[in-house]
C-alpha cells in the first residue's frame, strides 16, 4: 500500500512539474489551483472507491476452513449493495475476486467482536453460535481500500507543498491548521451521523479525513514547538524516527521493538518497561 500510494503520487508530481507556477498568486486557494493535477488524482481515487463501495453488488459467497481433523465449508449470505459491515462489503468482495480467497489474511480484526468470541475485545476461540463470517479471511490492505489511500497521500503531499511555497510561520500554520480542522470536522460529522463510519479495515473516507486531519494538527504542534519556539533538543529522537520511518514501522509491526522494550526489567521479568 505504501509503495502503491507513493508511486502514484510521485508520478503525478513528476509529470506535472512544468505545468505549475513557481510563484503562487495571492489568495488562500492559489496553492490548490497550482497543484490541481495532484488533487485531480486524489479525486479520481475517491470516485473509484465510493462508486465501487456503494454500487457494487455483493453476492453470497463461500469459504473453506481446514483443521487437522476436518474441512468445513461456510456460506455467507449477502445479496446487497453498499454494506459496510464485515460480511458483505465491496472491499472484501473485490479482493476475493481479484486475488482469490486463499490469498487473504486469515485472522482479521473482526474476530475480536462480541459476535465472534467471548474474549472480546481480545482474540479468543470463535463462539459456536458465531456468524459464519467470523471465520472468514479478509485483507486489511486490499486493492480497493489502497486506492482510496492515494487520497491520503495527496493530502500529505499538500502539507509538503505548503512548506515549500510559504516561508512565514503564520502562513504555513494557517494553511495546515485550516485544512486539518476542516478534515476533522468532516470526519466527525460523517462518523456520528452514521453516514460513513470511521473504519480502518475498509479505509473509509471518514477514516482518511480523520487520520489526515489529526496528522496535520500534530504536525502543526511539533512545528510550533521545534521550528517556532526552537525546542529542538528534546525532540531529536523524533527527528531520527522521521528519517528512518520505514525501519521503525518494520521493527514495530514485526514485534521486534516491543520485544526489545520488554527485555529491560528490574529484578523480576514481570517488572518490564
Amino acid at each position: 500500500r505504501i509503495a502503491l500510494v507513493y508511486f502514484i503520487v510521485a508520478v503525478i508530481e513528476t509529470l506535472t512539474t512544468k505545468r505549475r507556477p513557481t510563484v503562487l498568486e495571492p489568495g488562500y486557494s492559489s496553492i490548490f489551483t497550482a497543484y490541481c493535477w495532484q488533487w485531480l488524482g486524489g479525486f479520481v481515487a475517491f470516485v473509484i472507491y465510493m462508486t465501487t463501495t456503494y454500487s457494487l453488488y455483493v453476492p453470497d459467497w463461500s469459504f473453506v476452513v481446514s483443521t487437522d481433523s476436518e474441512t468445513t465449508q461456510y456460506t455467507v449470505k449477502c445479496g446487497m449493495r453498499g454494506h459496510l459491515g464485515p460480511a458483505c462489503n465491496a472491499v472484501g468482495y473485490v479482493d476475493r475476486e481479484v486475488w482469490g480467497i486463499n490469498h487473504l489474511y486469515m485472522y482479521p480484526v473482526w474476530q475480536r467482536l462480541k459476535a465472534c468470541t467471548h474474549s472480546s475485545p481480545s482474540f479468543g476461540e470463535i463462539r459456536e453460535d458465531a456468524p459464519s463470517w467470523c471465520r472468514a479471511p479478509f485483507e486489511p490492505e486490499g486493492l480497493l481500500s489502497s486506492i482510496l489511500a492515494i487520497l491520503s497521500g495527496t493530502i500529505g503531499i499538500h502539507y509538503g507543498h505548503v512548506l515549500i511555497h510559504f516561508k512565514g510561520h503564520s502562513e504555513r500554520l494557517k494553511q495546515w491548521v485550516s485544512i486539518a480542522l476542516g478534515l476533522l470536522i468532516v470526519a466527525i460529522i460523517l462518523h456520528f451521523t452514521n453516514a460513513i463510519p470511521i473504519n480502518k479495515q475498509l479505509y473509509s473516507f471518514s477514516y482518511v479525513c480523520f487520520t489526515a486531519g489529526a496528522a496535520g494538527i500534530v504536525f502543526s504542534v511539533f512545528y510550533i514547538l521545534i521550528d517556532v519556539w526552537g525546542l529542538r533538543t528534546p525532540f531529536l529522537f523524533l527527528e531520527w524516527i522521521g528519517m528512518n520511518a520505514m525501519l521503525i514501522y518494520v521493527l514495530g509491526a514485526q514485534g521486534i521493538l516491543p520485544a526489545f522494550v520488554n527485555g529491560w526489567y528490574y529484578k523480576s521479568t514481570n517488572n518490564t518497561l
